[in-house]
């Protein structure tokens, strides 16, 4: 999520419903100083955490694995924009994108943003299931859902509740509804079981049986205008149990002459804020949050022996300190392994203080990003330099404790930017780490001169140098759902298209955002540049040393462009050659010399070389021969 000053809030008010509040200039609330001490010898962050390649998925965009729960207009109800439209039916998957479908010109609306915000395409949990083969086959390792709870937006930040699986992701969605209808939300005794949330746990057991770990999305600063609690207050005023669970500025007072008001996340009323006091999220949100972490990490009444592994926390950095350690005991009561990830895009020392060990054990590594945008995308960047880039991680790395580098999740597109293909396109327009100004420039619907062309070779190609650095450096690699196949697309809401599957037959995508037309994309899998992800994955997943080794910089040359570092684990040594350059390179490694080496990326033997060749824009992995 991103905090956006108000001389932008009109001109991207799609982005900020939508609930892609990623900038953080101010922060919600101080930051403590205190610290957690430890000891090198026992770590606070999960060991599994350092071992994983992770895969982001936008569940109502993944993949529709079952047509009969996709949702009617009666279910986006409450979802911005508020008002329904007069004409609606579910987005075939494989349309072009900025095509109006004959149901959108019904709504004679001419703001294109309403029509994406309301599309929505029927990605569901069976969707998931069905594709976790594909996940295995990638070599995925741990999945990281955003929010998959009961909302009736296309994104789910604006929960109706945190303890029951949407009902449209489930199998029987109305069925669902009226089973949750009969509960107390109040008391967890109550909370049923519904068939959406059965399929939850079978998509954990899966995951699970197929070696993979998995975390949700919890959006604990807010609830959604259509939630259980803020419902009961619009309708019960200061007679709600619920009165003291937001932040409401004044009632509905005939007498006193005042009208219902409150504190929507950053003025989006969509969004109510949940109350703190000194002590954190008050009493009552806080053990409603305390009680469904538990359902879900805990569900052994439902005969699965383990829930989720963790969570990535949004808008984190909205949340008082206190809120957050105790949480993380709670957290940790029910599964010492569990993994939690934060999303706070901030300058790293404004990161630092929920990253001592008693609150988070890791963060989305937008910070990676940044860096490596700079490095391998940036033409006329300051910081391009090989000597900058290597300055800039190793910032990170010693920034925070030293595990913290190791789980963190080092990613470069999400649901929150546009995505890598799209960068590499347009790139020089701007720099990724200025986010605010980044945001709108990437942003086709607020940038007209934003390109939002397919990527050609020479771009793919840039995409692969930084594959080859993500996954060979220090950190969790993750891969945001559809980058491998090769999608593009600028800055939400183009950056949550439909997956790219090929049993799918795809329109080329020939209209722009302002409903002009350009030359025909062809829009399908990128079947070399998947092979390419599926090869470098099967390296980090085959070679500890990738995982968990020390980290060590061998040479540098800025003139060049090239850099070469060490992973280093037990007796096992990876040396890895980036070729940043525009032009083949003869290099000479002095601690190669006398010595055979295996390139396991280029599948080349490299026998006592005092020199040796490293293509453009391009890379080396290189082991001992055994």
């Amino acid at each position: 999520m991103i905090f956006m000053k108000s001389k932008f809030l009109n001109k991207i008010r799609y982005t900020i419903l939508g609930g892609l509040f990623l900038f953080f200039i101010v922060s919600c609330n101080q930051l403590e100083k205190s610290k957690v001490n430890f000891s090198d010898d026992k770590e606070f962050v999960p060991q599994w955490a350092k071992t994983v390649v992770w895969y982001q998925i936008f569940p109502e965009r993944f993949k529709d694995g079952d047509l009969s729960n996709n949702p009617a207009i009666k279910d986006i109800a409450g979802a911005d924009p508020q008002e329904l439209p007069k004409s609606w039916e579910i987005h075939p998957w494989g349309s072009d994108w900025y095509k109006l479908q004959d149901y959108e010109k019904a709504n004679g609306e001419p703001e294109m943003w309403k029509h994406i915000l309301r599309r929505r395409y029927g990605g569901d949990l069976q969707g998931v299931i069905n594709k976790l083969d594909y996940l295995k086959d990638l070599g995925i390792t741990a999945i990281y859902l955003n929010p998959v709870f009961q909302s009736p937006s296309l994104h789910k930040y604006d929960g109706e509740s945190y303890h029951h699986i949407d009902p449209n992701f489930g199998p029987d969605p109305e069925g669902d509804r009226k089973l949750i209808a009969t509960e107390n939300p109040l008391d967890p005794s109550t909370w049923v079981w519904t068939s959406a949330d059965e399929l939850g746990l079978k998509l954990i057991e899966e995951a699970h049986n197929k070696g993979m770990k998995i975390i949700f999305d919890g959006v604990f600063n807010h609830l959604g205008y259509n939630s259980f609690a803020f419902q009961d207050v619009l309708k019960n005023q200061q007679k709600s149990s619920y009165k003291d669970w937001f932040i409401i500025k004044s009632w509905d007072d005939p007498k006193a002459g005042t009208k219902f008001d409150y504190e929507g996340w950053f003025g989006v009323k969509s969004l109510p804020e949940l109350k703190e006091d000194s002590t954190g999220i008050v009493k009552g949100p806080k053990q409603y949050i305390f009680n469904a972490t538990k359902r879900w990490m805990n569900p052994k009444n439902k005969g699965i022996e383990y829930g989720i592994d963790g969570w990535r926390l949004d808008v984190a950095f909205c949340i008082g300190h206190p809120f957050w350690k105790k949480w993380r005991k709670h957290v940790r009561s029910i599964n010492s392994e569990a993994y939690m990830t934060a999303e706070i895009i901030d300058v790293p020392d404004k990161v630092k203080p929920y990253m001592q060990g008693d609150e988070f054990d890791g963060e989305m590594n937008y910070n990676f990003a940044f860096a490596s945008a700079e490095f391998f995308f940036n033409p006329d960047s300051n910081s391009k330099s090989a000597t900058q880039y290597n300055k800039n991680l190793e910032n990170l790395r010693e920034l925070y404790p030293k595990e913290v580098a190791y789980v963190s999740q080092n990613l470069f597109g999400s649901h929150d930017a546009n995505r890598i293909g799209s960068h590499i396109v347009n790139r020089g327009i701007g720099n990724f780490r200025d986010w605010e100004e980044y945001f709108n420039i990437s942003n086709a619907l607020n940038n007209p001169e934003y390109s939002t062309r397919k990527p050609k070779y020479e771009d793919i190609i840039l995409q692969k140098l930084f594959v080859i650095m993500q996954m060979t450096y220090v950190g969790a690699p993750m891969i945001y759902y559809g980058d491998e196949v090769g999608m593009w697309g600028g800055n939400d809401p183009d950056c949550r298209k439909p997956m790219l599957w090929e049993d799918i037959s795809y329109e080329n995508e020939v209209f722009n955002a302002d409903g002009s037309t350009h030359v025909p994309d062809k829009v399908e899998v990128n079947k070399d540049l998947l092979n390419h992800y599926k090869k470098l994955i099967h390296i980090r997943n085959d070679n500890p040393a990738l995982q968990l080794g020390t980290y060590k910089t061998l040479h540098i040359n800025d003139e060049n462009e090239f850099f070469i570092f060490e992973r280093a684990y037990k007796n096992e040594k990876v040396i890895v050659v980036i070729n940043n350059s525009d032009k083949e390179q003869t290099i000479s490694i002095p601690i190669l010399k006398g010595k055979c080496f295996r390139d396991i990326l280029n599948l080349e033997t490299i026998k006592e070389a005092n020199d040796i060749i490293v293509p453009k824009k391009w890379g080396l992995i290189l082991k001992e021969c055994q």
